[in-house]
């Protein structure tokens, strides 16, 4: 994982403020070069290029692009609302964090400041007729720039905030966070296969919230001074509670100053992202699914089509190159095939029981992810595709179906519910790593 300070710099540089505080520098830009290339510049360059239009052309800019603003805000909200209530609430930051919406937003409110401060600049005197053509030729850009996010932003509206639009949007964010865990499964770090019998001594957490970053470079650094091992004990995605442990060290003493540098090392926010928490992502796609097929919605459509989605990204789940250790002091908990399936298609299959199209769609998802990875999905797919039975059988389908669905889950007879086996047959987990 990255540094924390870049972490946060990659999080400022999404707001769209960013954007417009850039069109602010841009004017002010203007106002100082037009005050230093005035005495290269003469009057009749002024007279040719038109730059006597140069305040009428900034007077049009203030006037219109403050309600074009107005107006294209309503339109992002009206969306952000629309996938809200027809996907999930989930995945409306997505949305919010969008490039097109936020350049276009950005340059019609920074088009608004420009023109603002030219006129400030031109009403206090500080051009003369040369300088009024450095203004001219900036008023130009700045035009050009708005003529064109006009019409991306009428393009981008064909499909934005649409059910596609937020299902690609989040397929999109959970394939990108899968890949990259996969690439580096334990942060550069080593796989936590256990506690060793060692003294070990907890750093507690100091506020409530969820693990968003652990800043690797930093925990790597404070165990090295120790001389000493850190094991881990929230993934990003992770709900910790005041005084839980963010993770182990292997010291027989640690003192408050060090204890902060570790706890810093964890940053924890009021809710899950989906960068660096594939998990999340999956949660979503099931959660949309879940509300699909509900009674007040009854779209078993979409769920089917998330259902391939998943499939998608799952599909990554293959065996990659053996991960590069850069934090040997570092020890970092799996993300295993079991959790991702759990995530993925458990609500799915509660939610879906009685309906046989989903069911049968369900079990051959499960059996394409086997054929794909058996090695990570033949156990869980398994489990989960009785499951699927057990819960379909529940819910009261015909007899014809459910023989159906047992053949493409390439069962037979009664199936038993996971839940019904004795504790030593199911797959436990710990509860700290859920």
């Amino acid at each position: 994982m990255i540094s924390q300070y870049a972490w946060y710099l990659r999080d400022l540089l999404k707001k769209v403020w960013v954007r417009v505080a850039s069109f602010a520098v841009f004017a002010l830009l203007s106002v100082w070069l037009a005050r230093v290339l005035s005495p290269f510049l003469t009057a009749d360059i002024a007279l040719k290029t038109g730059s006597d239009a140069a305040e009428e052309l900034l007077t049009i800019l203030t006037t219109s692009m403050l309600a074009v603003t107005t107006f294209s805000l309503s339109i992002a909200v009206s969306a952000f609302a629309a996938a809200a209530s027809t996907a999930t609430p989930r995945a409306v930051v997505l949305l919010q964090e969008d490039r097109t919406t936020q350049n276009v937003l950005a340059t019609f409110l920074g088009a608004f400041l420009f023109g603002l401060v030219g006129l400030i600049a031109l009403n206090a005197d500080l051009y003369d007729d040369a300088g009024l053509v450095v203004i001219f030729g900036f008023t130009v850009v700045v035009i050009g720039l708005v003529v064109v996010a006009l019409i991306r932003w009428i393009d981008h509206l064909m499909s934005f905030g649409r059910m596609r639009d937020t299902l690609d949007r989040v397929e999109a964010a959970t394939t990108r966070a899968l890949d990259l865990r996969l690439n580096d499964p334990y942060f550069g770090g080593h796989r936590l296969v256990g506690l060793p019998d060692d003294v070990m001594i907890p750093v507690p957490s100091r506020e409530t919230g969820y693990v968003q970053h652990i800043d690797m470079p930093t925990i790597q650094d404070c165990a090295k001074t120790l001389e000493a091992q850190v094991y881990l004990n929230a993934l990003p995605g992770r709900f910790v509670v005041k005084g839980a442990p963010l993770m182990w060290v292997s010291t027989r003493k640690l003192d408050d100053q060090r204890r902060d540098r570790f706890c810093a090392a964890v940053t924890l926010g009021t809710s899950r992202t989906f960068e660096g928490d594939p998990r999340f992502g999956l949660i979503v796609l099931s959660e949309i699914a879940s509300r699909a097929l509900s009674p007040a919605v009854n779209d078993p459509g979409t769920a089917i089509d998330i259902l391939g989605r998943l499939v998608r990204i799952l599909s990554l789940w293959q065996d990659r190159a053996v991960p590069n250790v850069r934090y040997d002091a570092v020890h970092v908990p799996a993300v295993t095939p079991q959790e991702a399936v759990e995530d993925a298609f458990r609500p799915i299959s509660r939610d879906g029981a009685s309906i046989v199209e989903l069911q049968i769609r369900l079990q051959k998802s499960l059996r394409a992810l086997s054929a794909l990875s058996p090695t990570a999905f033949a156990v869980p797919a398994t489990r989960m595709a009785e499951d699927a039975v057990a819960r379909a059988e529940a819910a009261g389908i015909a007899c014809f179906d459910l023989a159906e669905i047992r053949a493409v889950a390439g069962l037979s007879g009664d199936v038993v519910h996971p839940d019904a086996r004795p504790l030593s047959e199911r797959n436990a987990r710990p509860s700290e790593y859920i």
